[in-house]
């Protein structure tokens, strides 16, 4: 018999090699832009392995991980009852292109935790794969209910790469420097409006001028891709408020904020907060017409979500006239990864998470102010990150006035003591319940030679 392994090609020893490879067939050597550190330089490291709080690259070097698959690891990698589930259900077949009874279990669990102070806005879910797909049927859903064509949306939120989402999205657009995308057509761009975060004079004046065609106004519950940039206090209010009062529906875009940072979002944790404030009146402040979710939900499998009313989530297909549909929606094997996941983030979960962001962003703040950097410390919950200025932005404008040539000797400085931050200082930093004390001693000490280096970068000329 021959030997049918001959010819297949080895893993290549080093990361640069695992590059030059990759690069001769996928474009740029990566599936998404992020990976390829065009933002701090270098090459990209490749990983075979993750556990706890741990990632290995193809050299065999472990970094402690502070991106947790850009959020979905929120119990640490490769938990135990998380693979087993997974496992059990890979056993019984990867996918039906069928229904199947846990996709209801988990949109009933989604349901429950999305609930506060009686306040129940999730009646109906639809399960897609991606948090782009989640995104653009929540658009065609608003737009469906409407009967309106124009979209509203902020600079520096990013919702995902389909079209007419791009302008001004943050994340790996600002890292590119880039505007939009070519091969969008003016036509589609023309159909979103882009306006200016945190500015409420802007959100009434393009509903003043274009109230009567604007289907819907979607937006990050908190930005999470122009680095962390919450929301001012009422200001999510004032765009359901807003939108509401023009016939328009507010989408709240929870694909990163979802489950991570409170049981119910980023919706649940100023719902809360509110009620602590009032106790008086406990009942949620602002309330979306949809949801969408990604990351946390499925566990680190592709797996998303939207949901909201039956009222306007029954307009979907096969009930209504707003067609979407996936045969990898609700694949047996992502959803039991979202449901062990969401199951096992209990309180001490979110405790912990809260506790070592805590830690890191106050450790960080002060290596960089012992070196004389200026920074401000961005927080949404238990996401954070760092921007390179001595003011508090309150925009996408504001965010790329910092010094952001600091970010890439401060990232490989880390990297280099073992920590893989993320590649670019347009997005947030993730903790997981994984990482312990011994874990964050690490990283803490690590700190003081990085800011070390961001201190004395150069700016381009």
């Amino acid at each position: 018999m021959s030997d049918t392994t001959s010819n297949a090609p080895h893993a290549p020893a080093t990361n640069q090699q695992s590059f030059d490879r990759a690069r001769g067939v996928l474009p740029g050597g990566v599936n998404s832009p992020v990976r390829a550190f065009g933002s701090v330089g270098g090459t990209p490291r490749f990983y075979v392995k993750a556990s706890g709080s741990y990632v290995t690259d193809v050299e065999g070097r472990s970094y402690i991980d502070l991106v947790n698959s850009w959020g979905p690891a929120i119990l640490g990698h490769a938990h135990p009852e998380v693979i087993d589930a997974v496992q059990q259900a890979a056993s019984r077949g990867l996918g039906f292109g069928a229904s199947t009874p846990a996709e209801t279990e988990l949109a009933e669990l989604v349901r429950a935790r999305i609930s506060v102070g009686g306040v129940s806005p999730i009646e109906r879910l639809r399960l897609v794969s991606t948090g782009t797909e989640a995104t653009m049927t929540a658009i065609r859903l608003a737009r469906g209910a409407t009967g309106r064509r124009l979209l509203v949306k902020f600079a520096g939120h990013y919702h995902g790469h389909s079209d007419g989402l791009l302008a001004e999205a943050g994340s790996g657009l600002a890292t590119l420097s880039m505007p939009g995308s070519a091969g969008v057509t003016a036509e589609t761009a023309a159909q979103t409006l882009v306006i200016e975060y945190n500015n409420v004079a802007a959100l009434e004046q393009v509903f003043a001028e274009h109230g009567h065609d604007i289907a819907g106004v979607i937006f990050e519950a908190a930005a999470a891709n122009m680095g962390v940039l919450a929301p001012q206090p009422g200001f999510n209010e004032t765009i359901v408020r807003i939108a509401h009062e023009h016939g328009a529906l507010a989408i709240s875009d929870e694909v990163l904020t979802g489950f991570r940072v409170d049981p119910a979002g980023y919706w649940g944790l100023d719902a809360r907060a509110a009620a602590v404030a009032s106790p008086e009146a406990p009942e949620a402040r602002w309330v979306p017409d949809l949801f969408t979710f990604g990351k946390v939900i499925g566990g680190g499998m592709p797996l998303a979500a939207l949901g909201g009313s039956a009222r306007i989530m029954e307009l979907l297909a096969p009930l209504g006239p707003v067609y979407q549909a996936g045969t990898l929606s609700g694949n047996p094997v992502a959803v039991a990864a979202g449901l062990a996941t969401l199951q096992l983030a209990d309180d001490a979960v979110y405790s912990r998470l809260n506790q070592v962001a805590e830690t890191l962003a106050t450790e960080t703040s002060a290596a960089l102010s012992a070196e004389g950097v200026e920074h401000v410390v961005q927080h949404a919950g238990n996401l954070f990150s760092f921007v390179f200025s001595g003011a508090e932005p309150l925009s996408f404008a504001d965010v790329k006035e910092q010094q952001g040539y600091r970010y890439a000797p401060f990232f490989h400085s880390m990297l280099e003591s073992g920590v893989s931050l993320p590649p670019s200082v347009f997005e947030a930093w993730f903790v997981s319940a994984a990482h312990d004390d011994g874990v964050v001693s690490k990283i803490v000490e690590a700190l003081p030679a990085a800011a070390k280096a961001a201190a004395g970068a150069s700016a381009p000329e």
